[in-house]
């Protein structure tokens, strides 16, 4: 769905006070990008970004304040052991992480995450990405872009979606950072009524925009992971 800028910018602002503690960046070897918590309806909560963030030996979690609690007790990035060994990748473009060894490290430093997360209730099934055709859509992308000094703000990109083939992508490219952050657009459902969908994720850009890894997939992964 085409949306006018006006409510653009309105679900815009509304994103980002439902998810915007859902966000973390990201830095696999002298890669950037962005993750996002993602919690299932049975209760489960995952890490989710784009497989090309997950290959590096080594790779970190940023921590904004906002997203730890109590203050000034977490640091500013949070090192994942076995960065590599800790995701699953079911072939899709995305990467998913079982989030009970982030918070197993949280206690063991003395602090707690205070996040938000993407619900699955918002995440588009396989009928509504069946829908997705070649006319474009209004895509809100959160993420956390890279600012001077390597800083890692919170930003919003407003950019278009569209079907090619089998493929949904965002028909922009997107500045660095950008890579594994959520995509959200405004849907009508099998019922009319229309409403806030998570479409997938930012895979890296091939020279025509960016492919979004679906989330029809994404929680059949999950799904899997869990049993």
């Amino acid at each position: 769905m085409l949306l006018d800028p006006d409510t653009e910018s309105d679900v815009a602002y509304e994103l980002c006070q439902l998810v915007g503690r859902a966000i973390l960046p990201v830095r696999a070897g002298d890669d950037l990008g962005t993750a996002f918590f993602f919690a299932t309806a049975g209760g489960g909560e995952y890490l989710l970004t784009s497989e090309a963030l997950t290959r590096a030996p080594t790779g970190d979690v940023g921590l904004r304040p906002s997203v730890t609690e109590p203050a000034d007790v977490a640091g500013d990035t949070l090192t994942v052991p076995d960065f590599v060994r800790g995701w699953c990748r079911p072939g899709t473009g995305a990467a998913v992480m079982p989030t009970a060894g982030l918070h197993e490290l949280a206690e063991s430093a003395g602090w707690r995450w205070r996040t938000q997360q993407v619900p699955e209730v918002i995440a588009a099934d396989s009928d509504a990405i069946a829908g997705l055709g070649a006319e474009p859509g209004s895509a809100i992308v959160l993420a956390l872009g890279v600012g001077e000094g390597g800083t890692r703000p919170l930003e919003v990109a407003i950019e278009r979606y569209a079907r090619e083939g089998d493929t949904v992508r965002l028909t922009a490219d997107l500045p660095d950072g950008y890579v594994g952050a959520p995509v959200f657009a405004v849907l009508a459902g099998s019922d009319g009524e229309v409403g806030l969908s998570c479409l997938g994720l930012v895979l890296p850009a091939d020279g025509d925009g960016h492919p979004v890894a679906t989330f029809d997939t994404i929680r059949a992964a999950v799904a899997d992971l869990a049993g």
